[in-house]
């Protein structure tokens, strides 16, 4: 039994989640694993940080490397592009633009520096190949279609990158949609804007699939309306589990299902269950991510600073009610009642604020297969949770494309 096996293998009094066998880690590695959504392109534009190296997650914070990713049986996802959500205006979609187009070109030039490891993928069925040849599978996605301004053409550039996946919003409204957690706690259009109704054809159209991940519910009605292919919730969670904004209800969850979309299961903690109120820590993050934040030019000094000082805000304030990995598997096995294996994928929000106790970076994944198989879902059902749904959703956008 190798120390990766071993590291897999907790016992109930060191950790939380399931321990998972050698037979169960074994079918985990066999199956296609994709996780819908991945911010781990935030971390290949890092100083000294390198994709091919193992980083450890209490050290940098870092929940993804090619070194993690083969212990966790991860075999990619879509790596997503996001943009923080700027001011709507015409300098403010020139500077998201450009930052959005930079970013496209780090996941692509992290495939071009190791295509013994990587491989883009722009269709469905380049997927398994890529698995069979041992490399990591790398999908494009959108979150935050805010860097298009107000020209729905240039999802065609993004196209071309290899974007195959687009989210209309984010934390706040932008000039396609309502986000489902606006500071105003006001809607702007109740649901898509006209211009956001545009993008959606423009993405039926090419062939992408609509993400209404952060978005309200009012634009997921929209969506299900609209569209003519199935939607998907990227990373997303239930609200009859912990009612926050950013999760879905029941009624939506079925009208979700209803035509085709699939629901993807994040690890975010704070819309998993409420935690309790720690001021301090708080405080002290919000001062340290205001330097931290994307698009800024860190030396390796400096961010080796703003680390050290992140890990004396852990010491000095730590997390004591963080969300386990049992949160995160009751918002999954709800949305399995409801709706049922056809409809449920996982996308934890790596690098991107997921991760539980129990199931801090990716390390972790087999858990996961160790606790659908044990509530009761058979091998075919776990793959299409891993997998089948999300390329099905792909597939469909395809087919859209070709009629």
């Amino acid at each position: 039994m190798g120390a990766a096996l071993m590291a897999l293998l907790p016992t109930a009094a060191m950790a939380q989640g399931p321990v998972v066998s050698k037979q169960t880690y074994q079918l985990h590695q066999k199956l296609l694993t994709l996780d819908s959504h991945l911010d781990t392109p935030a971390s290949l534009d890092l100083p000294g940080w390198s994709i091919d190296e193992e980083h450890d997650v209490l050290h940098d914070f870092t929940q993804v490397d090619l070194p993690r990713m083969k212990k966790g049986g991860l075999d990619g996802g879509f790596w997503a592009i996001y943009t923080p959500q700027g001011p709507v205006t015409i300098e403010g979609f020139r500077k998201a633009r450009d930052f959005a187009i930079l970013r496209g070109l780090s996941i692509r030039n992290m495939v071009a520096a190791d295509p013994a490891n990587f491989a883009l993928a722009t269709e469905v069925k380049d997927a398994a190949p890529i698995a069979a040849k041992g490399k990591r599978i790398v999908y494009m996605s959108i979150e935050n279609a805010y860097p298009l301004g107000e020209d729905v053409s240039l999802l065609d550039t993004f196209y071309a990158m290899g974007v195959r996946v687009v989210g209309f919003a984010h934390f706040a409204h932008n000039q396609f949609a309502d986000s489902s957690t606006d500071p105003s706690g006001k809607p702007r259009f109740g649901g898509l804007s006209p211009l956001g109704k545009e993008l959606l054809k423009e993405m039926n159209r090419i062939g992408v699939v609509p993400d209404a991940s952060h978005s309200s519910d009012q634009v997921l009605d929209d969506l299900l309306t609209l569209s003519t292919t199935p939607v998907l919730l990227t990373h997303s969670g239930c609200k009859a589990v912990y009612d926050h904004p950013r999760n879905i209800d029941d009624a939506h969850l079925k009208a979700l299902a209803a035509k085709g979309g699939v629901i993807q299961m994040n690890a975010y903690g704070a819309y998993l269950r409420a935690s309790k109120p720690n001021p301090q820590r708080q405080e002290a993050l919000k001062a340290l991510y205001g330097q931290m934040r994307e698009g800024a030019k860190l030396s390796a000094e400096k961010r080796a600073e703003l680390l050290a000082k992140r890990q004396e805000i852990d010491r000095l304030y730590p997390d004591t009610d963080r969300p386990s990995f049992d949160d995160f598997m009751k918002h999954m096995l709800h949305a399995l009642e409801v709706v049922g294996p056809d409809h449920v994928g996982i996308g934890a929000d790596w690098d991107g604020g997921g991760g539980v106790v129990g199931m801090e970076d990716v390390v972790d994944l087999p858990k996961i297969t160790a606790a659908l198989l044990k509530a009761g879902y058979s091998e075919a059902d776990v793959q299409k949770i891993w997998s089948g749904n999300v390329l099905r959703v792909l597939a469909a956008a395809e087919a859209g494309k070709a009629q």
